[in-house]
């Protein structure tokens, strides 16, 4: 079951696409987060909703708004996936332990080892505002982060 809106957001630690450390309370007081979990890089779906972000990157990373993508991939196929598809917004590694982050925010699939497509927007003092969770088999409209994000 994937937390709520009002809760606090879980914290963590990850490593991004070149090997930097990611904390969601890197952001705390600073800026709101859109955390984005998807199921594999390099998979149909998962590729047209990251670079759907990548188009509209200005909407989801900017002075009030950093995007963070979490997949349980390992760095090394986030950096090479990130090159092919020119996406220039944090990925982050759920590799190891594996799941453990999705696992906090209540959206890994045991079953099939990976995060489900749960998005949560987290505002400046790191309290779930927002959420959704979808299918694998089904992408998540961008449009519904946006209006999430106008209340913020």
């Amino acid at each position: 079951m994937a937390i709520e809106a009002g809760t606090a957001a879980p914290d963590f630690e990850l490593k991004d696409n070149h090997g930097r450390t990611v904390r969601l309370s890197d952001f705390k007081g600073e800026k709101n987060v859109v955390l984005l979990f998807y199921p594999f890089a390099f998979t149909g779906v998962c590729t047209g909703e990251l670079c759907a972000l990548r188009d509209a990157l200005p909407t989801f990373q900017n002075d009030d708004v950093q995007l963070l993508a979490v997949s349980t991939d390992s760095i090394h196929s986030l950096r090479v996936f990130a090159e092919q598809e020119g996406l220039e917004y944090p990925l982050l590694s759920d590799f190891w332990p594996h799941g453990n982050v999705s696992r906090a925010y209540g959206v890994f699939d045991e079953e099939k080892g990976c995060a489900v497509r749960g998005t949560f927007v987290i505002d400046k003092e790191g309290t779930v505002r927002w959420t959704v969770v979808n299918g694998l088999p089904d992408a998540r409209d961008l449009n519904e982060y946006v209006k999430a994000l106008d209340t913020l």
